[in-house]
C-alpha cells in the first residue's frame, strides 16, 4: 500500500505510516500534471490546506480509498465527489486547540502592554518609556464569543490572570458554562460590559460581519478586540473607523477577510497587532495532526477502521437507499430548529414513530444534530462527531420509539428544551422520498422544508396573509409555495412561505412590524 503526502507535513507522518508497513511518498508542493501522475498508484493521500484534491485528481487515482486532511477543515477536498466514488475523507480536528488558545493569550498580553510598539520604538533607537502606557488584564472583563474547544481554553487561562469572563454561545448550557467559570449572557451584554472581546466562532452567513458598526457602537469606549478564529467575522472597514475615532483602543488579528491583507488600512495602525494566520503554527500542533492523520489512515487501510470521517459512518450498505431520505429529513429539521431556537438548549428529544423504527436511530439522530449544530459551532460538525459535540455543549440527547402515528406511516418529531422554553417540529416523507414539515410547535402544516423560507406567526384575523404577501411582492420576491396553520379560529396562526430568493433585512423588519405579526424568521435549508 502507498500513500502520497502532498503538502509540507512533519516527517513523523511518514514515519508512522512506514511503521505500519505502508509506503509513504512525501512530495511537498506537488501540483498540476505531477500530482495527477503521482496519484496513479496510491491508496491514500495526505494534505494540509495547499493541495486541492478535486474530482479530476480522484479520477486519476483508481486505487484511492482515503484522503486525510492534517487539520480540521476539508475545504480543499471535493467531499461530494469522494463520497460518490466511495473514498473516505478524514480530518484531524481539535489538535490545534491549545496552540490557538495560547496564541490568543499571547496577542491579548501584547495588546494590553503595547509590546510590538515598544519593540519597534527600541529598534528605532528611541526610549519611549513615558509614552507607552499599557493596561493590566487583572480586574478586566473578557467577553468570549463562542465557547467551543478554543474559547474554553482561552477562558480558563484568562481567569488565571484575574479576569472576569463572560461569554455568549448559541448552544452551550448554563450548567456547562458555570463549570467553566464563565457567566453566560446575551451577546448584547458581552458588547456592553467587556474590556476585551475575543472571537471563537465559525464563519457563517449569520456571523459574517457580526462585529460591524452597530456592534462596535454598543461596545464600551476603550474596547480591545481579538480574532484568532475566522476572517470575515469582523467588518474590517467598521473596525478601522472605530480605531480612528478612538472608540476601540486596539485590535489583534490573526485572520483576515482577504489573506494576505496586503492593502489593508489596518497595517497603518500602531494600536493594531497583526499575525499571518499563526493560530495553529506550533511545533506541537503540527506534530499532533501529522501523527493523528497517519494513524487514522493506517487503521483504515489495514483494518478498515474509520475515525473522524466526514463522509462515512457505520451503516449496513443495504439500508442506505431507504435510510437516506430520512437522514435528509432529520438534517433539515435540525437546521430549521437551529434557526428558530432562542437561548441555550439543554435537551434535544427525537421521537421516531411508525415504519421509521425499522431503521437504526443513531444515524438519524446524528443527521439531526449535524443540521442543528453546524451553524453554531466553530468546530467542524459531521455525523461522526455530532453526538460528541452535543454532549460537550451540555446538550442531553434523547431518542424515543413511540406508538404508531395516526396520520402518517412514519413520523419524526424533534423537540428542543431550554431556558427560554420549548420548540418542536415534526416531519414525514411523502412518496417515501419527499420531505415535508407537518407540524411546527402546535401548528399542523404541509410545508416544504427546503430552500429560502420565511416563517411568520401572527394573530388569526382577516387580511393578515394578504398584507404579508403584498410586502413580499412589493420587494420583488416571488412566492413559490405557501402553507398555513392555526391553533383555533381567532387565535394564533402561522404561515410558511417558500420563496425563490432570500428575504432581505429590510423586508424582514417590515414584515415583523406589521400589526398583528408576532414574529418573523427567515430560514435557508
Amino acid at each position: 500500500m502507498k500513500v502520497l503526502i502532498a503538502d509540507t507535513i512533519l516527517p513523523v507522518c511518514s514515519e508512522v505510516l512506514k511503521r505500519a508497513g505502508i509506503e509513504a511518498d512525501h512530495r511537498p508542493g506537488i501540483t498540476g500534471s505531477d500530482l495527477l501522475a503521482a496519484v496513479a498508484d496510491v491508496e491514500g493521500i495526505v494534505v494540509r490546506s495547499d493541495t486541492r484534491i478535486t474530482e479530476e485528481v480522484m479520477r486519476r487515482a483508481p486505487r484511492l480509498r482515503v484522503v486525510g486532511r492534517a487539520g480540521a477543515g476539508v475545504d480543499n477536498i471535493d467531499v461530494a465527489a469522494a463520497t460518490k466514488r466511495g473514498i473516505v475523507v478524514m480530518n484531524a480536528p481539535g489538535e490545534n486547540t491549545i496552540s490557538a488558545a495560547e496564541h490568543t493569550l499571547s496577542l491579548m498580553l501584547a495588546l494590553a502592554r503595547q509590546i510590538p510598539l515598544a519593540d519597534r520604538s527600541m529598534k528605532a533607537g528611541r526610549w519611549d518609556r513615558g509614552r507607552i502606557l499599557g493596561v493590566e488584564l487583572s480586574g478586566k472583563t473578557l467577553g468570549v464569543l463562542g465557547l467551543g474547544k478554543v474559547g474554553r481554553e482561552v477562558a480558563a487561562r484568562a481567569r488565571a490572570f484575574g479576569m472576569e469572563v463572560i461569554g455568549f454561545d448559541p448552544v452551550l448550557s448554563e450548567e456547562v458554562a458555570a463549570r467553566l467559570g464563565v457567566a453566560l449572557v446575551p451577546i448584547e451584554t458581552v458588547y456592553e460590559r467587556s474590556d476585551f472581546i475575543t472571537l471563537h466562532l465559525p464563519l457563517t452567513d449569520g456571523t459574517r460581519h457580526l462585529i460591524g458598526r452597530d456592534a462596535l457602537a454598543r461596545c464600551r469606549k476603550g474596547l480591545r478586540i481579538l480574532n484568532v478564529a475566522r476572517g470575515g467575522i469582523i467588518d474590517e472597514a467598521a473596525l478601522c473607523e472605530a480605531l480612528r475615532d478612538g472608540h476601540v483602543a486596539g485590535a489583534a488579528l490573526d485572520v483576515f477577510e482577504n489573506e494576505p491583507p496586503t492593502d489593508s488600512p489596518l497595517l497603518s495602525f500602531d494600536s493594531v497587532i497583526l499575525t499571518p494566520h499563526l493560530g495553529a503554527s506550533t511545533q506541537e500542533a503540527q506534530e499532533k495532526v501529522a501523527v493523528r492523520i497517519a494513524e487514522q489512515i493506517a487503521a483504515y487501510l489495514k483494518d478498515n477502521l474509520v475515525t473522524n470521517a466526514v463522509n462515512m459512518e457505520g451503516i449496513d450498505p443495504r439500508l442506505l437507499p431507504a435510510l437516506q431520505p430520512y437522514r435528509d429529513l432529520c438534517e433539515r429539521l435540525g437546521k430549521l430548529l437551529s434557526s428558530l431556537a432562542r437561548g441555550p438548549v439543554g435537551e434535544v428529544a427525537l421521537e421516531y414513530s411508525g415504519s421509521v423504527q425499522d431503521y437504526p436511530m443513531r444515524p438519524l439522530t446524528a443527521s439531526f444534530l449535524k443540521g442543528f449544530l453546524q451553524s453554531k459551532l466553530s468546530d467542524p460538525v459531521n455525523v461522526v462527531n455530532a453526538q460528541i459535540l452535543a454532549r460537550e455543549a451540555g446538550i442531553r440527547v434523547l431518542e424515543v420509539r413511540a406508538a404508531e402515528p395516526q396520520d402518517f406511516t412514519a413520523l419524526i418529531t424533534a423537540t428542543l428544551r431550554g431556558r427560554d422554553g420549548e420548540r418542536s417540529a415534526a416531519g414525514a416523507l411523502f412518496g417515501k422520498r419527499e420531505p415535508r414539515l407537518v407540524r411546527l410547535d402546535e401548528f399542523h402544516l404541509d410545508a416544504l422544508p427546503k430552500g429560502d423560507m420565511l416563517i411568520v406567526s401572527n394573530d388569526d384575523r382577516p387580511g393578515m396573509v394578504g398584507r404579508i404577501g403584498s410586502a413580499i411582492g412589493a420587494a420583488s420576491v416571488n412566492i413559490a409555495y405557501l402553507s398555513l396553520g392555526r391553533d383555533r379560529s381567532g387565535g394564533r396562526a402561522i404561515a410558511v412561505f417558500n420563496l425563490d430568493s432570500s428575504v432581505p433585512d429590510d423586508l424582514l423588519r417590515e414584515i415583523a412590524a406589521i400589526g398583528g405579526v408576532l414574529w418573523a424568521e427567515r430560514v435557508t435549508l
